[in-house]
């Protein structure tokens, strides 16, 4: 189309001459027929300016404005320059969405290239290997990464499974760290804190264990009876009497020991809460009694009630938990002390407390109480006949009712173990069925 233009336009100037020239001669008709072709030319020269001049910044705005084939050019010029600075914003948010993905994964995500040198990394990378995006990219990542697990790993370039690191740069931190390639240079390092994954299975490889030596010992002293009864059929009574009240003891340490891992299964399920109107003042009261039949009059018990209000929660649970508290307390006050229970309201919150004279619990131990089965004292625990889970079953009867236990203790001054239930566990006394 251009060249069409072209042609005829030049041929629009020769005709004009020719037109002209019986009027003004030859010279003149040629004279004006180059005129109008420098002219053109002119033309032409001004728009190819215009255009690099508008190729050196090249917006849609400041596109030139002409006319005749110009016009046609810049005017596809524009829609060109408008359809790429679209796709250009598409790109632009996609990009920021992908980095704003990265960003916000709870994994850290680190770009290498094809040296191994930093490209990019988001927040999650940085606490986990103590990169800074802008000091440390273009740096190898074997020169930030120092384990000897992470060198060994880069070197053999077999990138199937993961590396775990283990106290990287002091901290107590475990990190699962994996190279995956995604184009023919590049790789993504993602790394991902497995610190608490690793505390469970520790936790769960000690319960197993526990609960073996637990009960290693009772199976252990009835299999020594029962083969001395096999081996001795004409024991005297007396012994043999003495032998099988020693495994009645032996055999209840284990049903105590299998009832409460039941109950803690149970509570750690999270199965549904059902909520009871609890009469707090009575059931206070038979704890207390349930107290008095445990200690055998060894040790004196009382009851403080301050208030009436009552409990919206699961009395069985409720009962289960302040139980606990009350035969620990019994269990670990030496004969002549005294055990304190009471029930009251501290601004908002109702508190059911037990309160002993006992040998009370070093500073070091209180945090860890709750644990299954950790004992302060492992011979003096198993002899008072505790499973070691009692206080593993208060903590998760404390968190259904989102109440919270707070212990206060000292060495040969005693305990104090109070439950502390919100405002919306409390209910007013005469709405409370005993």
């Amino acid at each position: 189309m251009f060249w069409w233009r072209s042609g005829l336009l030049l041929a629009g100037f020769a005709l004009l001459a020719l037109v002209l020239q019986p009027f003004v001669g030859w010279l003149a008709a040629e004279t004006i027929f180059l005129l109008l072709v420098l002219g053109l030319l002119g033309f032409h020269l001004r728009n190819l300016e215009r255009l690099g001049r508008w190729a050196r910044d090249p917006r849609a705005d400041a596109i030139p404005e002409s006319w005749g084939a110009w016009d046609s050019i810049f005017n596809r010029l524009y829609r060109l320059v408008r359809s790429q600075d679209k796709n250009q914003r598409l790109l632009t948010a996609t990009l920021d969405r992908f980095v704003a993905a990265g960003e916000a994964m709870p994994e850290g995500v680190v770009v290498l290239d094809a040296n191994d040198r930093i490209e990019w990394c988001n927040p999650r990378a940085m606490p986990h290997l103590g990169l800074d995006p802008k000091r440390d990219q273009g740096q190898h990542v074997a020169y930030l990464v120092r384990q000897p697990a992470f060198q060994q790993y880069l070197t053999a370039q077999d990138y199937s499974q993961p590396v775990i690191l283990r106290n990287l740069r002091g901290a107590e931190m475990t990190l699962s760290v994996q190279l995956v390639p995604f184009d023919s240079t590049r790789k993504l390092l993602l790394s991902r804190d497995i610190t608490q994954l690793e505390r469970v299975q520790t936790v769960h490889r000690d319960f197993v264990a526990n609960v073996s030596h637990e009960l290693r010992t009772p199976l252990t002293v009835i299999g020594g009876f029962v083969e001395t009864l096999l081996d001795m059929p004409e024991l005297d009574a007396q012994t043999r009497e003495a032998q099988l009240r020693m495994m009645q003891d032996q055999t209840r340490r284990m049903q105590r020991l299998v009832e409460d891992l039941l109950t803690l299964s149970r509570l750690e399920n999270g199965g549904e809460l059902r909520e009871d109107r609890v009469d707090a003042v009575a059931l206070a009261r038979v704890l207390a009694s349930e107290a008095e039949g445990l200690s055998q009059g060894r040790h004196r018990v009382s009851v403080l009630i301050e208030d009436q209000h009552g409990l919206r929660g699961n009395y069985d649970e409720l009962h289960s938990a302040f139980g606990n508290l009350v035969s620990n307390a019994v269990r670990y006050t030496p004969e002549g002390g005294e055990i304190r229970l009471a029930w009251r309201i501290d601004g908002e919150w109702g508190v059911f407390s037990v309160e002993d004279t006992g040998i009370g619990i070093e500073p070091q131990h209180i945090p860890r109480l709750t644990e299954r089965f950790y004992r302060v004292d492992r011979g003096r625990s198993r002899s008072t006949g505790g499973t070691g889970l009692g206080l593993a079953i208060v903590k998760h009867i404390v968190q259904r009712h989102q109440a919270r236990l707070e212990i206060h203790s000292e060495p040969g001054q005693g305990s104090r173990f109070s439950i502390r239930f919100p405002a919306g566990r409390l209910l007013e006394a005469v709405a409370v069925t005993a």
